[in-house]
């Protein structure tokens, strides 16, 4: 992986590139992720380079000291914007946690994206008092948790749903935890309607972590947003429903760069 110093500290990042003529997309993990759970969206490359980051404290990137909160999502939105700036992505695609930053972004920041794509998120993101608890007290009881029915994933392969659970293990209680509090203090509901960026609002239809009125709610307030459903899956569709997220977000960038060509 390549490096990006920025704020005293290194984030991590790869970009895959097979010379596809649309601008880079740079996608963003959610809560106790890493760049891994985007893998499958390598299949877009033909089409755009394709990046991909470690927000800090989660795989290879330095750790930030901040406590949960504003300032963890700010740090997040600089770790994003060293990357961007470094690969000149155009395009930004949030899950969960990651949506938040996105959305971050879009509303407290001067870059500019030509288009955003929220998975899994949502306007305000509240996490369960008991699960916040385990993961002070308990945090392999909130890693079972997380991967119960219908919450990160609706019917995983095994494998999947193991490779999930190694992830948050290897990030950590710690990190994971600031995540989640961080998600929990988030709420940007009064402030959407200032979002001019084109936005596709998109979720799996069985997701109880962020349910789909989450994204519905996104689609009505955001001015210029689109909303897309994924059959058979729960919080993580990019990697349970990979072939439907992936062409969702190729029609969705279809129809966002073409109303921009001259007439």
């Amino acid at each position: 992986m390549k490096t990006v110093t920025h704020h005293g500290r290194d984030t991590a990042y790869e970009v895959a590139d097979r010379g596809g003529d649309g601008p880079p997309i740079c996608f963003v993990h959610g809560s106790g992720g890493s760049h891994d759970v985007w893998k499958a969206q390598h299949e877009l490359v033909d089409r755009h380079p394709i990046v991909t980051l470690d927000l800090s404290g989660h795989g290879s990137s330095e750790d930030v000291d901040a406590s949960p909160g504003y300032t963890t999502l700010s740090a997040y939105a600089d770790d994003v914007l060293a990357v961007v700036d470094e690969t000149d992505s155009r395009i930004l695609v949030g899950n969960s946690l990651g949506g938040a930053v996105v959305l971050h972004i879009l509303l407290k920041r001067s870059f500019d994206p030509a288009a955003a794509i929220l998975l899994g998120t949502g306007a305000r993101l509240g996490v369960l008092d008991d699960l916040l608890e385990w993961l002070e007290t308990d945090f392999e009881r909130a890693v079972e948790f997380l991967h119960g029915p219908d919450r990160l994933f609706h019917d995983p392969d095994p494998d999947l749903r193991e490779e999930s659970m190694t992830q948050l293990r290897e990030t950590g209680r710690a990190v994971t935890r600031r995540d989640f509090l961080t998600c929990h203090e988030f709420d940007v509901r009064d402030e959407l309607p200032s979002i001019d960026t084109p936005a596709l609002a998109a979720y799996g239809e069985y997701d109880q972590l962020t349910p789909p009125w989450y994204h519905e709610y996104l689609a009505e307030e955001i001015d210029d947003a689109w909303l897309a459903e994924f059959e058979d899956a729960a919080h993580l569709a990019m990697l349970e429903q990979p072939t439907a997220f992936n062409a969702a977000v190729s029609e969705f960038l279809d129809i966002v760069f073409e109303r921009q060509e001259p007439n």
